[in-house]
């Protein structure tokens, strides 16, 4: 496992940061049960920061008629919806939920052509709810496999700050590198065509770079 190079400097500031409280509670309580119970729970927050930007090793797999999850976490919509800005037209939603405990590291479902890239400022919902995907902050990635459009939408929740998008008009992606990271808890949408067959059901949990979410239409 390594570590992700956004989680660096977070990594490298929450250690000084936890080690300062460390040091103040036992110079001004001493090494007694308070500064124990300190240095135990710095060490798990410690843990958990550095855990939620882990990046696990994974097979690299390649399936042109396949769309993979773009990242780890729960199915919390499948649905026929209208996307108003680049496809323009019906198609399948699929969007997965990160938790905190998720790995969060976004990754391009398919292979193609970037066609549209696009930052959104915006607030700060529950990943989860209705209005997120066009209100919350978020990016919009659009790859064009040759035969269709694919739209990915990384979307930032309650806790998340920053969206990283590394993604780049008329830049060449290949299936399940990396698109973009996004910083504790948050949600991607997968924007599909119609006829796309769908082989993930809601609620269901899926593996960033493994699970296979639809088919496209030969």
């Amino acid at each position: 496992m390594t570590i992700h190079k956004e989680g660096k400097v977070t990594i490298v500031v929450t250690f000084i940061l936890l080690a300062a409280v460390c040091a103040a509670v036992c110079y001004a309580a001493g090494a007694g049960i308070i500064f124990f119970a300190t240095l135990v729970a710095a060490a798990l927050l410690f843990g958990l920061i550095v855990r939620f930007f882990r990046v696990p090793p994974r097979p690299n797999m390649r399936d042109e008629q396949a769309v993979f999850a773009p990242c780890d976490g729960k199915v919390v919509m499948i649905e026929n919806v209208f996307e108003p800005e680049y496809v323009k037209k019906r198609c399948m939603q699929v969007s997965i939920f990160m938790s905190p405990n998720d790995v969060h590291v976004n990754l391009y479902p398919t292979s193609g052509t970037v066609e549209y890239v696009k930052y959104h400022p915006g607030k700060h919902l529950v990943a989860w709810h209705p209005k997120s995907s066009k209100k919350n902050e978020r990016s919009t990635v659009v790859i064009n496999t040759g035969k269709c459009l694919v739209l990915c939408r990384q979307i930032a929740g309650l806790v998340a700050r920053r969206i990283v998008c590394y993604a780049r008009e008329g830049q060449q992606v290949e299936q399940n590198t990396e698109m973009g990271f996004i910083k504790f808890g948050s949600r991607v949408d997968v924007f599909l065509p119609l006829k796309t067959k769908i082989d993930v059901t809601l609620g269901q949990r899926v593996c960033g770079a493994q699970t296979i979410l639809a088919r496209l239409d030969s």
